[in-house]
């Protein structure tokens, strides 16, 4: 391992080949102790001298760039995500001016400001005029798609946005087709409610199995105030607190396995999207499917799924360039925010302000991963007692390169074996799915202004082809508190890779396969549960790991007011 020397009052020794750096029941290892002037951590909170000045100047300029020319943008933009760029970069005439808010701790290196504008709407065509009853017994479908068409046919001709509104009521209905120039409407009280027979979704594959769908649609939303409803209660053959057994239409011949239900919403090969105000909810598998688009914006939308249901993913932004979701509240079962790469890459993704909580991880890239991630940004989310935190799951081929999270309250906990996952609050890993899958790499991490409560450490996996490199930390929080009782030890690798492996103990950082790691300002506390199996603060293998540094970085025991 080449890099600083570790030193203070840890105890370095190695054994099997592996690294472990202990800090024993009241001692304290600190490396490189923090200069004087530098970002003082305490209690979960960062001082910052001068906060308000500066987010006040901060402020200003914001709003300075926001007023200016879109060319001027890409002479801004932070170097950490800059690097790299090529094909994925901003292009001019997009609606997404970006804002760069600096600090003396890189708090927020930028966020998307939300642009995106629709043609203003000049017409608006009740569903109830199209005969709708919405008594939420008999099907409106027919009636609703009529509306949808009429809307299409007064933008095709006029250029400006048509609304479908629903008054208040419950609308069952099969599977919906949304077209460009159409904004559906769903108002306060009103529910448009999924239908639960395989009937209700005609398509010759579960890839076009949705509840509302848009594909090649231009200029189109969904907003309004009230909800869409999967019932996805409908499709649990089992209930159990675990994990629910669910319907698979798989003898449909329209898929395998054991994941053949319908989406609730997804925009396909479309442009100019807008999901706001809205709550989706009760899906039966995915919620919101983003699916090759340009220029998509959700925001203030409440994705509500079964806690215990599979599969029960809140956004899947697939394929897609230019995407802006904030200020949502996402509580599932699966994959909170997940983007994918299958058949193109992923670029310019930012998601803000957002709370979320899941059986599975809040924030997890992959793992379908053919194509490349790059310039994305998550700041100022609250991922609240989920089964993972922050994750990466590169398993073919595509390589991920410029990556911020920054300003988070993470805690993790460990719920059950039958999900993926072992309560670790970050999880960067990349290996071959299998032995016909490439390795993909991952580089330009950043990481900053965190604080973290979990009943795990942090792990940091690559492959011996597909290194992580370039990974940072600055100004983190983190404890690890133990509150269930699951084997202590066992590493998570799936999908793929080697499965569970078990490290015997709990460490605070595990790495491997890693070439530039650097900390800064990271203090780790240990409760004092259960002390054996959380002596371990660093882990890993010195002739997989290169070029670590550690500057104000401590380990100790927790000492908690009680």
């Amino acid at each position: 391992m080449k890099g600083k020397h570790v030193g203070g009052s840890g105890i370095v020794k190695e054994s099997k080949s592996w690294v472990s750096i202990s800090a024993s029941k009241y001692s304290v290892l600190t490396v490189d102790d923090q200069k004087e002037g530098e970002t003082e951590m305490e209690g979960g909170e960062i001082a910052i001298d001068d906060q308000e000045d500066i987010e006040e100047e901060t402020m200003e300029m914001c709003d300075q760039m926001i007023r200016s020319e879109e060319d001027q943008l890409e002479e801004d933009i932070l170097e950490h995500q800059s690097r790299g760029k090529g094909k994925g970069a901003m292009k001019k005439g997009i609606l997404f001016p970006l804002c760069l808010l600096f600090s003396v701790i890189q708090s927020r290196p930028y966020t998307s400001s939300q642009k995106i504008q629709l043609p203003g709407d000049s017409l608006a065509l009740s569903v109830a005029d199209f005969g709708a009853t919405g008594d939420g017994i008999h099907y409106d479908t027919s009636e609703i798609q009529s509306a949808i068409n009429a809307c299409n046919h007064h933008y095709t001709s006029s250029s400006s946005i048509c609304r479908v509104k629903f008054p208040p009521g419950t609308y069952l209905t099969a599977k919906l087709h949304l077209r460009s120039g159409v904004l559906l409407d769903v108002t306060e009280n009103a529910v448009l409610l999924g239908g639960p027979r395989i009937e209700d979704y005609p398509a010759e594959t579960s890839s076009d199995w949705y509840v509302v769908v848009a594909n090649n649609a231009t200029d189109v939303g969904i907003t309004g105030g009230g909800a869409i409803d999967g019932q996805g209660s409908k499709f649990v053959v089992r209930f159990d607190e675990r994990k629910n057994v669910m319907v698979s239409w798989n003898q449909t011949g329209a898929c395998l396995g054991d994941e053949c239900r319908p989406r609730l919403v997804g925009f396909v090969d479309s442009t100019n999207v807008q999901i706001w105000n809205i709550t989706l909810r009760d899906p039966a598998y995915w919620c919101l499917h983003i699916v090759r688009c340009e220029n998509t914006s959700v925001h203030d939308v409440s994705i509500l799924g079964d806690f215990n249901t599979p599969n029960n993913d809140g956004i899947d932004i697939e394929d897609s360039n230019n995407t802006f979701i904030t200020r949502c509240h996402i509580d599932t079962g699966d994959d909170a925010i997940c983007p994918k790469t299958y058949v193109a890459p992923l670029y310019n993704l930012t998601v803000t302000d957002c709370w979320i909580r899941t059986k599975s991880s809040a924030i997890k890239l992959g793992s379908a991963s053919w194509f490349e991630f790059k310039s994305l940004v998550f700041d100022n989310i609250t991922i609240f007692e989920s089964h993972r935190g922050l994750g990466m799951q590169i398993r073919d081929g595509g390589n991920v390169n410029g990556i911020t999270f920054s300003n988070m309250n993470i805690s993790t906990r460990y719920y059950d074996p039958s999900w993926w996952g072992r309560a670790e609050p970050i999880y960067i890993t990349t290996c071959p799915r299998d032995s016909s899958s490439k390795e993909g790499s991952i580089s330009n991490l950043l990481f900053v202004n965190i604080t973290i409560v979990s009943e795990n450490g942090v792990f940091l996996s690559g492959s011996p082809n597909g290194l992580l490199t370039d990974i940072k930390f600055k100004n983190m929080n983190i404890t690890l508190r133990r509150w269930s009782n699951y084997t202590s030890g066992l590493v998570d690798y799936r999908p793929g890779c080697q499965g569970l492996m078990n490290h015997s103990a709990t460490a605070g950082i595990i790495m491997e396969h890693v070439n530039g790691f650097s900390v800064e300002n990271v203090d780790l506390k240990w409760s004092d549960d259960n002390l054996n199996a959380w002596n371990v603060p660093l882990e890993f293998r010195p002739s997989t790991v290169n070029n670590v540094s550690f500057v104000g970085f401590s380990s100790g025991l927790l000492h908690e007011i009680v």
